[in-house]
């Protein structure tokens, strides 16, 4: 499900989550956007009750990752993973281990699509508000 507000986009959809053993796993993921932090997207993971996790990382890295493998951090993303020609892989790292999140690439590029009507790729400095940053950093109010 795709929403669109006039400053943010959401997609809600089911990721598949590869276990070690055994077939992968259905799980409730989210791709949000703001405006307001034009260069990051959050992807949220999680059962449909219980804790969330939430990873940020670079719009460019997903929206690279649709066309070829990128990311040698702790976020990397690969098009048409393993048998799944229609699908992406999102390889999450930490000091916990790896985690690799499977979603539907049409879903991706149409939340990127969605993403790019409000801020297209290339123009994220124009909607950065370093002045209303610098405030806060400084702790005073406008």
């Amino acid at each position: 499900m795709m929403e669109q507000r006039l400053s943010t986009v959401t997609c809600q959809t089911t990721a598949r989550l590869s276990a070690p053993k055994g077939p992968p796993l259905p799980l409730r993921a989210e791709l949000h956007y703001r405006v307001a932090d034009p260069y990051a997207v959050r992807l949220t993971l999680g059962p449909s009750t219980g804790p969330v996790t939430t990873w940020t990382f670079a719009r460019e890295l997903l929206a690279e990752g649709l066309r070829r493998p990128v990311g040698p951090g702790d976020v990397m993303v690969v098009p048409r993973y393993c048998h799944h020609p229609h699908s992406i892989c999102i390889v999450l790292s930490n000091l916990d281990g790896t985690a690799l999140i499977e979603l539907a690439a049409a879903q991706v590029d149409a939340f990127l699509q969605q993403t790019a009507a409000l801020v297209p790729f290339g123009t994220e400095s124009d909607h950065l508000d370093v002045d209303g940053a610098i405030t806060a950093l400084m702790g005073r109010s406008h």
